[in-house]
């Protein structure tokens, strides 16, 4: 026993020493590695959904002309829409002729994905010096940054509607400016968009713009342009028309709708669906299951089917069960159908999940089996836990190593501390990748090593 004992303390020595070294060493590379191992930790920093080491990144680009670091930097918090580096990206924007084009672009794509209001008026200010370079950039940017302030969105609006009517923005960034209206979400920008999206004249892509731009402002005055483009001749504008219509409510909405179910262009069917899935349209249930049973695109069924997780009344859920259940169905469908019902009613039918399972296994369905096995893995049940606790036992003790992985997910998912001794017993296992993450599950556990 004390042998036993030595062991694990050696092995956990072993595992804490290991983890500072990276540390240390991933330290060492942001004070003093070139801008490619910069670059590779950025990477690495990304994959593991890190944020520890931001500060020590906020520091590293204050005093950096270094582009490719500053890029980097940008994009990483950028992505994560997370907050402090507002004032370094402002003045790479205002000392922008000692910085490079691409440490500009960056900045300003970063100060609209976190959404600083505060920047308009330098985004405004940039716009108007009308820099070719900068227009796409900074268009997308200041709808962006301007939305988090009802005023400045106002004004951010009108700046670009009198931008593409009276100035030559070009016609690859009238697009571009049709969108950022709509990411405004400024109510200034609606009687401008209605007219584009209804102009049977216009280009088609600047119309689908407008009408996705409508959806997104979801005004009650944009409402009547979307329903004209409903019943339009070009299937694109229509299916953009249909996928439009989620935030807005009525009867007239519900008609078009359902009647976009009955289109023979398959991307008008599957905007129906989501459409049905915004407004949680309980009207479009038998609608939604006879496209997720007889659709010939897959992708109809699809959209079908989330759409019916997304309603998910006792109807919606009857039919979620019957997809999964039947046998005969494709793997796609049951597939779908299962996560739609494990993130709507979990503990009803998680018995069920685990009959089909091992039904899956017996039967070599190695994809089928494989794609249950990641939905159980998520799923969290409010209730009796004692299947959940079985069944994560079973991949825990006798499991595969993929198993034993979402066996892990599962006892963090549910809090199942009463499988500690099962838990503890892979923080040894041969495989290390399996035993750092039955470490990082007892820890969150708050179990005992």
């Amino acid at each position: 026993m004390n042998k036993i004992k030595l062991l694990l303390l050696l092995f956990f020595t072993s595992l804490n020493i290991n983890a500072q070294n990276v540390e240390e060493s991933r330290l060492a590379t942001i004070q003093y590695g070139t801008e490619t191992e910069i670059a590779a930790l950025i990477q690495t920093l990304r994959n593991e959904n890190a944020d520890y080491l931001d500060t020590e990144l906020i520091a590293l680009i204050e005093n950096t002309r270094n582009q490719r670091i500053l890029s980097g930097v940008f994009g990483f918090f950028g992505e994560r829409e997370k907050n402090g580096l507002e004032e370094r990206a402002l003045r790479a924007i205002a000392e922008r002729d000692e910085e490079t084009n691409e440490t500009i672009l960056s900045a300003i794509d970063y100060l609209g994905r976190v959404k600083y209001a505060q920047a308009s008026s330098v985004i405004m200010d940039l716009l108007d010096t009308e820099e070719r370079r900068f227009l796409s950039s900074g268009f997308r940017a200041l709808g962006r940054a301007s939305s988090s302030d009802s005023a400045l969105a106002d004004e951010a609006a009108e700046f670009m509607i009198d931008y593409y009517e009276y100035r030559n923005p070009g016609s690859d960034n009238q697009r571009e400016i049709i969108t950022a209206i709509g990411a405004t979400g400024s109510l200034k920008g609606v009687s401008f968009l209605a007219g584009i999206a209804s102009n049977t004249d216009e280009r088609i892509p600047l119309r689908i713009a407008a009408l996705d731009a409508l959806s997104k402002i979801g005004d009650p005055e944009g409402l009547e342009a979307v329903l004209a483009c409903v019943s339009t001749n070009d299937p694109n504008v229509r299916s953009a028309a249909v996928a439009a219509l989620g935030p807005f409510s009525g009867d007239a909405v519900d008609s078009a709708i359902l009647d976009a179910f009955r289109d023979s262009y398959y991307r008008t069917r599957i905007a129906a669906a989501q459409a049905s899935r915004d407004r949680r349209l309980a009207a479009a249930v038998p609608y939604l299951r006879y496209r997720a049973e007889r659709d010939e695109v897959p992708n109809v069924k699809d959209e079908a089917i989330r759409a019916l997780g997304a309603i998910a009344n006792e109807e919606a859920v009857s039919v979620l069960d019957s997809l999964f259940t039947e046998r005969k169905n494709a793997d796609r469908v049951r597939l779908v159908a299962a996560e739609m019902l494990m993130k709507n009613a979990p503990d009803s039918n998680l018995r069920q999940l685990i009959i089909e399972l091992d039904e899956a296994k017996t039967r070599n369905q190695t994809a089928l089996y494989n794609g249950l096995l990641r939905v159980i893995g998520e799923t969290v049940i409010s209730g009796d836990k004692t299947d959940m606790e079985n069944i994560t036992r079973r991949f825990l003790r006798t499991g595969t190593i993929i198993e034993k992985s979402y066996g892990l997910d599962m006892a963090v998912n549910n809090n199942l501390v009463m499988l500690s001794d099962e838990i503890k017993s892979l923080t040894t296992d041969r495989n290390e990748s399996l035993a750092r993450k039955a470490v990082r599950t007892a820890n969150t556990l708050g179990i005992e090593i």
